[in-house]
């Protein structure tokens, strides 16, 4: 028999913002809404058996259809050291699906005339003004004004220190596709990749004076040419505070998680729900700053006191690019608001046309860069453009985001189909949200795509 259904919280009406209420996302049997309850047990099993082998300690996936949840399900412990299991309600560290949320926010903005997507962001930043890029850089091969960058593989120590101006100044719209010519520091180690780490590593800044200091820095390449995974989430946080007067973490309290009733997300877990957040882990024997180098590893500990003591005070820093705590409930309240074109429970977050734009791909020609084809990227979120040539099991149109942590969230409008996966160890080495993204679509059995 599959396990009992459970419901994410008692279906209590709570008053909300404008005076509206909402009310809980209910549940529905899996084969009134065209999903198998038995193949459903297989993804149960089969996470189960990956608590077992150690590849996960905990975690939680759920399913919603039709605006109903199929399956909502938790595996393992969210303490294996305290002995606590996992709950419904955890609270996970989303890390990188706090951006499509950050997009959403700033696009709200954008509904209300504050900004054009082509408008320079130094026009409402000016610290980000005349920013220049570095000739150092490797795998841009742009032409400007007669000079050709490297490309991958040359050498380029001879470059080291100097700069050229770019053709044009990053726009808004750069900043919502990853196209502004920023990086994160991290996933590299070029000259500009070391100058970020050295001022993400230096100390606690806010989110002002962390653009003032990328304001200092060049480029990485040139700004609307390339797919560059970016702290440029984090610098739309900066352009809402700016254009709405208010600090980040205040609008969206105010004007996103209390009108969709979203009741733990937030830069910070309080006092009072701190046992319900989950234990982080990461690889045995791996360092999170060089994770990309380092060889496979078997099992998990317990993350770096560093990163499980983050998150249990108000930051100095509202990271639009991974700050954000969530449980399962409140990510399924907001993307199931995307799924209907902006609204939930008579809160218009956004138009139905806004939505559209967010979930259409804007790069053109541009490559995605993860080494294959068929996906692109809208305003704050991948798409599915072709899912034989992404060699993934969904539905063109389809678009998502995951969290370094291992969270994973995809909506898939053709199918009326939400799937959320949470889970906790940093960096996250393996499989499980593609593993649960295949097996939810395994479960189905009546689509809703016609022939």
């Amino acid at each position: 028999m599959m396990r009992h259904l459970t419901t994410l919280i008692a279906a209590a009406l709570l008053l909300v913002a404008g005076g509206l209420q909402a009310r809980e996302i209910g549940s529905s049997s899996p084969e009134r809404q065209g999903f198998s309850s038995e193949r459903l047990q297989r993804l149960s099993t089969f996470m189960d058996a990956k608590v077992a082998d150690g590849t996960m300690v905990g975690g939680m996936g759920l399913i919603a259809r039709n605006g109903r949840v199929v399956y909502s399900q938790t595996y393992g412990m969210a303490d294996r050291e305290a002995g606590k299991p996992m709950t419904v309600d955890a609270i996970y560290r989303i890390y990188s699906m706090s951006k499509p949320v950050t997009s959403v926010a700033l696009m709200m903005l954008y509904e209300e005339g504050k900004f054009s997507l082509e408008d320079p962001v130094a026009k409402y930043i000016p610290e980000l003004a005349n920013l220049q890029i570095a000739l150092s850089t490797a795998g841009t091969g742009v032409v400007s004004d007669g000079i050709v960058t490297r490309t991958t593989g040359e050498s380029n120590a001879e470059l080291v220190g100097q700069t050229r101006a770019p053709a044009r100044q990053p726009t808004i719209h750069d900043l919502l596709t990853h196209t502004a010519g920023f990086t994160y520091g991290i996933f590299g180690n070029t000259e500009v990749d070391q100058m970020y780490r050295g001022i993400l590593m230096a100390g606690d800044i806010d989110v002002q004076e962390l653009v003032a200091k990328l304001g200092k820095l060049p480029l990485q390449y040139e700004p609307g040419t390339q797919w560059h995974y970016s702290i440029a989430n984090d610098i739309q946080g900066r352009l809402i505070e700016v254009l709405s007067g208010m600090r980040f973490g205040e609008f969206l309290q105010q004007r996103l998680f209390a009108p969709l009733d979203m009741q733990d997300s937030a830069f910070y877990v309080p006092v009072d729900k701190l046992p319900r957040l989950t234990q982080l882990y990461k690889p045995k024997g791996m360092d999170v700053f060089n994770y990309l180098s380092a060889p496979p590893s078997q099992g998990l500990d317990v993350a770096d006191a560093w990163l499980n003591a983050g998150f249990v005070q108000q930051p100095k820093l509202e990271g639009g690019g991974g700050g954000l705590v969530s449980t399962a409930r409140d990510y399924l309240r907001f993307s199931q608001m995307l799924l209907n074109g902006g609204e939930l429970d008579g809160v218009q977050v956004l138009s139905p046309k806004t939505i559209q734009l967010m979930t259409t791909n804007q790069l053109g020609d541009i490559a995605l860069g993860y080494g294959r084809g068929g996906i692109g990227f809208g305003l704050g979120v991948g798409i599915v453009l072709d899912s034989g040539r992404a060699q993934e099991i969904s539905s063109p149109g389809t678009y998502s985001w995951g969290g370094a942590a291992g969270t994973r969230f995809w909506v898939d409008p053709k199918e009326n189909l939400i799937g959320i996966f949470m889970v906790q160890s940093v960096p996250h080495m393996t499989s499980l949200g593609d593993d649960f993204r295949v097996l939810s679509y395994a479960a189905m059995t009546e689509s809703q795509i016609a022939d």
